[in-house]
């Protein structure tokens, strides 16, 4: 997708969530990167996003003309104080925007994001060693790969690898968590 395009990346908004809901439930249903096995209904994904964004973890949207086309948010890497600095990145398209630049847009404009609010390092856990456009997008934009986790996952019928990558944020580890 050209920077001219229409498409405008930005904070998620309340009312984006009808749709935020809807692209999810569907990767959930028909793909492999989420391990959830049932799509979680709109209240759920209005309370995932609240505790997100009052954690101070960016959640964007991508939109043109008032429709919302995909979604990014970065949240807490693990639960224990020790890994504050540590972001996780998620990052789900509509399937017909698949392949068009768009999740690229939505992962840079994540790393900036989740660097401006102090984070220290980001790692995409990746459902499906298989899922080459994920891997692919996340080492364009810095991301090294650094293990997979060897049938971790039951979906589908069958058993998934999850690929761990991870980029520096800001100075990386060169300075201590602002968070």
């Amino acid at each position: 997708m050209a920077e001219d395009d229409g498409v405008g990346i930005r904070p998620c908004a309340e009312g984006d969530l009808p749709a935020v809901t809807a692209i999810y439930a569907h990767a959930v249903a028909t793909g492999r990167a989420s391990f959830e096995l049932e799509p979680p209904d709109l209240p759920e994904m209005a309370r995932r996003r609240a505790a997100l964004v009052a954690g101070g973890y960016p959640y964007l949207v991508a939109e043109r003309a008032g429709a919302v086309l995909g979604y990014a948010y970065a949240g807490p890497y693990r639960p224990r104080p020790a890994y504050r600095g540590t972001v996780e990145t998620s990052v789900y398209l509509r399937p017909e925007e698949a392949g068009r630049g768009l999740g690229r847009r939505l992962l840079a404009g994540l790393i900036a994001a989740a660097t401006e609010a102090g984070f220290r390092q980001m790692v995409a856990v990746i459902g499906d060693s298989g899922n080459a456009a994920s891997i692919g997008l996340h080492a364009a934009l810095g991301f090294r790969h650094v293990g997979v986790l060897t049938s971790v996952g039951w979906k589908h019928g069958t058993w998934l690898d999850t690929v761990l990558m991870q980029r520096a944020l800001g100075p990386g580890d060169g300075a201590p968590p602002e968070r």
